[in-house]
């Protein structure tokens, strides 16, 4: 009687010891994958985990190395905005450091905009600046650190680096490189740094630069030390996948997510400035009145004005209403 009770006990046992070490097994696998994460080189560029994890608001199309893509039919919409009231929306929302001015511009009349493809920049030191040419080599990158982020720009993207503001021996780019930015991307550049050859770049139609300053230099003491993630250009944060909006007043770095908003409220708010901009010149209203909540007899002449307006917007009247 005792041995058959005997074996539950065993049986329980034996079970409880093949789980355990189960359980083990099991840990040490996980361990391993771990240390062999945290061995792995980060690389020149941002993983795409990453950068799905830096941008979970983004629920659109993105590019096959996870960045946020924009649709272009938005972006051409976005270059009517204007930085006021875009930038108006964003605080809303809390974000308050995405704008910065102060720029030298090379087509103070050509905004643009476009998705960034972000670039970080630090002071040369050798030790670093040889991890950096050792890790450009493993990823099959060519040519001087500098171009590198040109290579993987797209059509529509605006390349954005942090040069922490050098113009002397802080030229990212003169018109060669220009010449390659303009090729594959369409747009231009936003460099906390410096530009050289000005009289080249001005031959290159269609491109635009918003730079520190202009410097015959040749870039030197400088390392370039990630490609796509967050960087600061003077008071803007910026991330990958942002749309950027590049005007006279300066450049806004406005969150993917928030984006198609920006459109739309601005196109709204655009439609209703003309019309009390009219109202006001025909002396049908006061400014008090234009500037205040309007009256309901205020929106009824708008929406008499707007259906005979031609060219209007895909946007619903209750979504105007809204914003009256």
């Amino acid at each position: 009687m005792s041995s058959m009770l005997a074996r539950p006990v065993t049986t329980s046992a034996s079970i409880a010891v093949f789980f355990g070490v189960l359980w083990m097994a099991s840990a040490e696998v996980a361990q391993d994958r771990a240390d062999v994460a945290q061995d792995r080189p980060a690389g020149m560029a941002v993983s795409k985990a990453e950068l799905l994890a830096m941008t979970p608001l983004w629920k659109g199309e993105r590019y096959a190395d996870g960045r946020p893509k924009f649709p272009d039919h938005l972006l051409q919409r976005m270059k009517a905005m204007s930085i006021e009231d875009a930038w108006e929306l964003l605080r809303k929302y809390g974000y308050h450091n995405q704008f910065e001015g102060g720029w030298k511009i090379l087509h103070k009349d050509k905004p643009f905009v476009g998705r960034a493809l972000t670039a970080a920049y630090l002071p040369g030191r050798p030790d670093l600046d040889e991890h950096i040419l050792r890790t450009g080599k493993a990823e099959t990158r060519i040519g001087r650190p500098n171009s590198w982020p040109i290579d993987m720009l797209q059509k529509g993207d605006v390349y954005v680096a942090d040069g922490f503001g050098k113009v002397i021996d802080g030229t990212l780019m003169g018109d060669n490189l220009g010449t390659a930015i303009y090729a594959r991307s369409g747009t231009g550049v936003v460099f906390h740094a410096g530009a050289r050859d000005l009289e080249g770049l001005l031959r290159i139609d269609g491109f635009n630069a918003f730079v520190r300053d202009w410097d015959p230099s040749e870039i030197k003491g400088m390392v370039l030390t990630s490609i796509n993630r967050p960087i600061r250009i003077g008071r803007a944060v910026v991330l990958p996948g942002d749309v950027i909006l590049a005007k006279q007043e300066g450049v806004l770095a406005i969150p993917v997510h928030l984006a198609e908003e920006v459109v739309v409220t601005g196109e709204i708010i655009a439609i209703k400035d003309e019309f009390g901009h009219l109202r006001l010149r025909e002396r049908v209203y006061t400014p008090g009145q234009i500037d205040s909540p309007w009256t309901d007899e205020i929106k009824a002449d708008f929406f008499r004005w707007y259906k005979a307006r031609k060219n209007n917007p895909s946007i619903p009247l209750e979504e105007i209403e809204k914003h009256l």
